[in-house]
């Protein structure tokens, strides 16, 4: 069905971070007709800037949200089977000093981790995978001495802990979301503005601005997902007659990258006598990422950066346990994001739940509107699940869930093992230096093909940008992956901006801003002088 004014979709969702990419896949994949819609680049808010953690939360058993951490570690196990390539385990070091939370404490909560995920109908306990160096087990204490763990941590500090976590590339997991939304049907429009919604008849009309040519566009849609994020409010006050009781809380988390601090592929978990934890962990090869901060926050999210006094913070927490110190002068990057929390009122912003609210407005002869407060990561698919159930009166459709099951866009490893997979491509490209293939192989699993393919040589890939950039790998971006400038592919698709030089950054500019060009002179010639210009679809 089309209205003469526009297509007519299931759902038109807003926001391109893990919880809107989530909906769209679950929803396309149920046979519903969506469009998602983000006003600038995919994951380019707060679900790029988080610790890359695929995670229960240890600390949220302290706040006694067991049925968070529950449902946390049930999604980490499913997450690592449907992801294999940008999800790893990682083995986490929880040092104990005096006067903080005694051992007891710690190993009480350790074993209530252990066991609480696997409290659920069909749970199983997370096995080896042959391959991997390191695995998801039960937590066990440990002494910090030199030649283990304790190498880089002061030498006073002998006692700790090490227990099992997954990392996770944070801004690849929204866009294989994306494309596998894509693949099942769903319209994916990035730099695109939500302008408004008006009711007609028993659908919205919606408006929509392209960011890039100022061109407006109409849809219609039966029914809107708000996954805005920290523009949740700002959009909900575009839809007249939306209303709901959840109300959102900003919360900066901030994070910095400093050169590598220690040997090992292990992580830290650093206590604070304020009560906050701060992780270290393994991160690019050759860095060391520090995060996070938890702060107020009230100013535009678009315009958010870290603030010197969270760098101290950091920097501080870190010397209180390594035996090598950091400053500020050694800071290479900082991200910051801001994470638009359900307001529980805790008295502190590092209390705030991280727990999901799900918000549906359907008055009387008025459309669905579903709004998105809060939650993590880790639970995004289990939150699309659940917005699918509430919207099923609204827009029908099958009520099966399948997203547990079916893997992302080069997550379907030989035996969901990486391990196995890598020495395939390996064998099959001989000539990748070992570094890149191993980081082609992580980001984009069997899709690898796509960009290497019949490629005999390093030189048959194209223009070799730096950091093992390359001209088949940036082709593939823009085509299968939204990437349209040089940031979209340096500190999203990829992190290589960490690793390049500023004229390899600038190169690579030039290089998109000349095709683009080209792309724009092409179109306007091929456009009649006297007709206007078409609308994005």
């Amino acid at each position: 069905m089309t209205d003469s004014s526009g297509p007519l979709y299931d759902l038109l969702i807003i926001g391109g971070g893990i919880n809107g990419v989530g909906i769209a896949r679950d929803a396309a994949g149920r046979g519903h007709k969506v469009l998602l819609v983000e006003q600038s680049d995919l994951a380019s808010a707060t679900s790029s800037a988080s610790t890359k953690l695929i995670h229960g939360g240890l600390r949220y058993l302290e706040m006694f949200e067991f049925r968070l951490v529950r449902e946390a570690l049930i999604e980490r196990e499913r997450l690592l089977g449907i992801a294999p390539h940008i999800i790893r385990p990682m083995e986490f070091v929880l040092p104990h000093v005096d006067g903080l939370r005694p051992r007891w404490q710690i190993r009480a909560g350790l074993f209530l981790y252990d066991n609480i995920g696997r409290i659920f109908p069909g749970s199983r306990r997370l096995r080896r995978r042959r391959g991997e160096k390191q695995r998801l087990a039960a937590s066990r204490s440990v002494r910090l001495a030199p030649g283990g763990y304790g190498d880089a941590i002061k030498s006073d500090i002998r006692h700790g802990f090490v227990y099992s976590d997954c990392w996770v590339d944070d801004s690849r997991l929204v866009v294989l979301n994306a494309m596998d939304a894509a693949q099942r049907g769903a319209v994916i429009r990035t730099r695109t503005r939500f302008v408004g919604a008006t009711q007609k008849e028993k659908q919205w009309r919606v408006q929509l601005e392209d960011r890039h040519t100022g061109a407006p566009s109409v849809a219609f849609a039966r029914a809107i997902v708000n996954a805005a994020g920290p523009w949740v409010e700002e959009a909900l006050h575009k839809v007249p007659c939306s209303r709901n009781e959840a109300q959102v809380r900003l919360v900066k988390g901030s994070h910095i990258v400093v050169p590598r601090m220690y040997p090992g592929e292990h992580a830290f978990l650093l206590q604070n006598p304020d009560g906050r934890v701060v992780f270290t962990i393994p991160y690019e090869e050759r860095f060391t990422l520090i995060g996070t901060t938890d702060v107020p926050y009230e100013s535009d999210p678009a315009s958010v950066s870290i603030s010197p006094e969270e760098v101290e913070y950091l920097c501080s927490t870190v010397n209180g346990y390594f035996a090598g110190s950091i400053s500020p002068t050694d800071v290479k990057w900082t991200y910051s994001g801001v994470r638009p929390l359900s307001d529980d009122e805790s008295s502190s912003a590092s209390k705030v739940t991280r727990d999901y609210k799900l918000e549906l407005t359907a008055a009387d002869n008025q459309p669905a509107v579903l709004s998105v407060f809060g939650g993590k990561i880790t639970t995004y698919r289990r939150l699309a699940e659940s917005a699918m159930q509430k919207l099923h009166p609204y827009i029908g459709g099958s009520k099966q869930g399948w997203t547990d099951q079916a893997p992302l866009p080069g997550g379907d490893l030989p035996r969901r093992d990486f391990g196995i997979f890598f020495q395939g491509v390996k064998h099959r490209w001989p000539f990748l230096p070992g570094s890149l293939a191993y980081r082609l192989a992580r980001a984009y699993g069997t899709r690898i093909s796509d960009i290497v393919g019949a490629a005999k040589t390093l030189e048959d890939l194209g223009t070799h940008y730096g950091a093992g950039l390359t001209r088949a790998e940036v082709d593939y971006l823009q085509g299968h992956e939204w990437a349209l400038s040089a940031e979209d592919i340096l500190w999203r698709r990829t992190k290589l901006g960490l690793h390049m030089t500023q004229s390899d950054k600038d190169a690579l500019t030039q290089a998109i801003d000349a095709q683009r060009s080209t792309a724009e002179t092409q179109r306007a010639d091929r456009s009649p002088r006297s007709a206007p210009a078409s609308l994005p679809t």
